[in-house]
């Protein structure tokens, strides 16, 4: 289930979607590029993180957010 998305730039975007792989629910946020037809396609580039580390995740986005 798609969340959102950011432009990450002209050809790439960052989305931000709950999937489930064997069972477990997960938070995915990949990169994803423009093909040569239009469509957007996943890329290796991301992270899938569990239920149990999202918050941990947001503390840490959220101190590196203070030092920016």
């Amino acid at each position: 289930m798609l969340i959102g998305e950011i432009q990450k730039n002209t050809t790439e975007r960052i989305r931000v979607s709950v999937s489930e792989y064997r069972g477990y629910t997960f938070l995915d946020v990949r990169v994803y590029y423009e093909d040569d037809n239009g469509e957007w396609k996943p890329t290796k580039k991301g992270i899938t993180v569990s239920k149990d580390n999202i918050e941990s995740l947001i503390k840490l986005l959220n101190e590196g957010k203070k030092k920016l």
